[in-house]
């Protein structure tokens, strides 16, 4: 994100945590988590600093007033983002799917990988920048359990806003230090997801341009399955029986 921008973001939430307390910091991370890209290691750090430790809090207090306040608008943003992606993501991608390359086997894959992951993607993906603020929504397209994928998105993100916090409790009013520390992460993990996509479309491209081979392929073989008895039969007149 530009500094420009983050300025803009830090003045904005400095106003909303000032007038609002905890309850900004809860509206801040839903709209984090419900696919809106306000990067948490702004809030968080932010909120340490003005919330705890600008009025003589301890780091404990940091830690575990940002985690339980954080974590619930995280979890809060979660459900609307899950919501959306079962309830209308699954019915637009069943019908216009093909269109964006996601077809209806790519479904079945993220129905099992949730299936099975499910717990644990949603528990990891909190602690990883930007993945945390989208994987709410494919995971309600696959309908992973609910309830723990709840239970887990709470606790993922507790322990990353509860961290924010507490490093904004202990930088202070130098707390901006703390993100400067934070941003080369992005780029790798930017890196990651972007080598991801490329790599989804070129196999997608690929598997398109197999199937119209396969499919021209089916015909000619059913109808040499048609025409072989025919063709025996001319081989061996004998097999054929006389009228007399």
């Amino acid at each position: 994100m530009p500094a420009e921008l983050e300025h803009q973001i830090v003045a904005f939430l400095t106003e909303l945590f000032q007038t609002m307390g905890w309850g900004g910091v809860v509206a801040i991370m839903a709209l984090e988590s419900a696919n809106i890209p306000i990067p948490s290691e702004v809030t968080m750090p932010l909120a340490g600093w003005l919330l705890v430790q600008a009025r003589g809090g301890s780091g404990w207090m940091a830690l575990l007033l940002g985690g339980f306040w954080g974590g619930l608008g995280c979890t809060i943003g979660s459900i609307l983002s899950y919501g959306l992606g079962a309830y209308g993501g699954r019915s637009f991608l069943d019908r216009y799917g093909r269109y964006l390359m996601v077809s209806h086997h790519d479904l079945e894959l993220a129905d099992r990988w949730f299936g099975r992951w499910g717990e644990w993607t949603a528990f990891l993906s909190r602690l990883l920048p930007i993945v945390r603020t989208f994987i709410s929504f494919p995971a309600g397209v696959a309908r992973a359990r609910f309830l723990p994928f709840v239970v887990y998105t709470f606790l993922g993100s507790f322990i990353w806003t509860g961290a924010l916090a507490y490093g904004g409790h202990a930088f202070g009013a130098r707390w901006e230090e703390l993100r400067a520390v934070m941003r080369p992460f992005d780029i790798p993990i930017a890196a990651l997801l972007l080598a991801g996509f490329v790599y989804y479309i070129y196999h997608h491209v690929r598997r398109g341009q197999r199937q119209p081979a396969n499919n021209a392929q089916r015909p000619a073989s059913h109808l040499g399955m048609e025409i072989n008895p025919a063709a025996e039969m001319v081989d061996n007149p004998s097999s054929t029986n006389s009228p007399e």
